[in-house]
């Protein structure tokens, strides 16, 4: 018998007639939107490459989800239109709102559901959530009603199901969702000019057309702080979700034609360390590159002073958090001397691969010269992010990586021996399981709590700091999120005043 926690969808708001002259006026209201992101997408399918930026051209744009994530954190209703979960909290049983059709008039329905979810289970799955679908198993009860059942307890799971690695996606058209997508979402790829920009068109054939009000929205990558300052103040870029404008903020709260929203965030800016590598494999040497690194220095230097210090893979404000600063601190003398215990001779020369993001130019630079009084050589390389996806997370060629990691629960990823970073800890992946699968949620955080400490112990990477993201948008543009749980942007919530 299955408990019922059932979530329902908010009806639509009705039409009110309108007066010929302000139906005149609303005609000639401006629709298109302009987009401003650090980073270009290596491709559109988000099942297919990890990356946040992909999920911000395509999540709830051309692609949607069972749930949906909101600017708070919560979870509502999208493609599925509410769900029971079952008492011991492994089967979950959806609803699916009827009528959906995929871009390509294909019907969307719980087939649907089965198809994609075991796709990104499958052998062959590039997905980087594929772990938490192959412990899914899919069951087709009829049309609009599937059952999902997990082997063990995934508490976040509804949150995950809202995430792009989790997006429905039709048959037909999987083999080129990276350059053609085709989802039901409310935009759809109208053009896309690599190296300059992308543009999604409005699609008349979504369910609920006539509530989206930006017909066109267009995205401009521009990676370099003074011209995504110059783009915003030129009036070339409309909208720019966490811009690198820290040190021109100034001009923007000074200017009335813009609005400033300071997002809080789940992200995590760490220090990679390729943990199969020697002599990174010794813990000593993790400790000591740790000890080497001042984050206050850091924070003002990659992020211009916003953000707040952390010791693990967790941000303060995320359930169970705990405060592990103090476990490996600032100290160069200790630092040296753990090196020495390793048997290190120095110089020792290390790759520091760095991504085109500002925090990680600017931090990076910052943190070679720490790591060099302790007699570490940081070997600075510069690449293109599409190198780094494919190089540094996909082949897991470097030493070290200056990189933010902005999934809220990516705990998960020290439990794969095959992640980029390379850590194993069956310790680790123990206190993991017990904080899944607590029936207690105050069990659940305090396991929580012990996997942080174990990290920061291990030293699997060096843990930096959670960063503030600043939105700067025109000011009479309405729709935009508070905080940013995930990196996604709701074009279809956004309207001009």
């Amino acid at each position: 018998m299955l408990k019922r926690r059932t979530l329902l969808a908010t009806g639509a708001a009705a039409l009110t007639p309108l007066a010929l002259p302000t139906l005149a006026l609303a005609q000639r209201k401006k629709d298109a939107l302009v987009i401003g992101l650090t980073l270009e997408p290596t491709g559109l399918d988000p099942t297919a490459k990890a990356g946040a930026e992909i999920a911000e051209v395509v999540l709830y744009t051309v692609f949607e989800t069972l749930t949906k994530i909101n600017s708070d954190g919560s979870v509502t209703p999208l493609l599925a239109e509410a769900w029971d979960i079952s008492p011991d909290l492994k089967t979950y049983t959806f609803r699916l709102k009827r009528g959906v059709k995929f871009q390509n008039g294909e019907p969307f329905n719980a087939q649907s559901v089965k198809f994609s979810f075991e796709r990104a289970a499958a052998a062959n799955s590039t997905n980087k959530d594929k772990r938490t679908f192959t412990n899914i198993t899919t069951q087709v009860v009829d049309e609009h009603t599937v059952v999902l059942i997990n082997k063990e307890i995934e508490p976040d799971l509804l949150f995950l199901l809202g995430q792009a690695s989790a997006i429905l996606v039709e048959p037909k058209t999987v083999e080129t969702n990276a350059t053609k997508p085709v989802g039901t979402g409310p935009y759809r790829l109208d053009n896309w000019a690599k190296g300059s920009g992308i543009v999604l068109a409005k699609w008349d054939g979504y369910r609920s057309a006539d509530a989206v009000q930006i017909r066109k929205a267009s995205f401009r990558f521009i990676s370099e702080p003074a011209a995504q300052t110059a783009a915003l103040l030129s009036n070339d870029v409309d909208l720019f979700p966490h811009a690198s404008v820290s040190r021109s903020l100034s001009q923007f709260q000074n200017d009335k034609r813009f609005q400033i929203v300071f997002n809080a965030s789940r992200g995590k800016t760490i220090l990679a360390i390729n943990n199969k590598r020697k002599p990174l494999d010794d813990v000593r040497v993790r400790r000591a590159i740790a000890a080497a690194i001042d984050r206050k220095a850091v924070i003002d230097a990659a992020a211009d002073g916003r953000g707040i210090p952390i010791g693990s893979h967790y941000a303060p404000g995320a359930p169970g958090y705990v405060d592990t600063t103090g476990i490996n601190p600032f100290d160069v003398e200790k630092a040296k001397k753990l090196l020495a215990e390793a048997g290190v001779k120095t110089p020792l020369e290390l790759d520091l691969v760095l991504p085109p993001p500002p925090y990680a130019r600017q931090g990076g630079e910052l943190i070679a010269a720490q790591l060099a009084k302790i007699g570490i050589v940081a070997k600075i390389q510069n690449v293109e992010w599409a190198q780094w996806i494919s190089g540094t997370y996909g082949n897991k060629n470097y030493d070290l990586s200056l990189i933010l990691h902005v999934e809220p629960f990516d705990l998960v990823n020290y439990t794969k021996p095959e992640y980029y970073w390379g850590y194993q800890s069956a310790k680790f992946n123990e206190v993991f399981d017990k904080a899944r699968n607590a029936a207690r949620p105050a069990d659940r955080l305090r396991y929580l709590g012990d996997a942080q400490r174990l990290l920061a112990e291990d030293s699997a990477n060096v843990f930096l700091f959670q960063p503030q993201f600043i939105t700067v948008a025109a000011r009479n543009l309405r729709g935009l999120w508070k905080d940013a749980p995930i990196f996604v942007n709701d074009i279809a919530a956004l309207s001009w005043a």
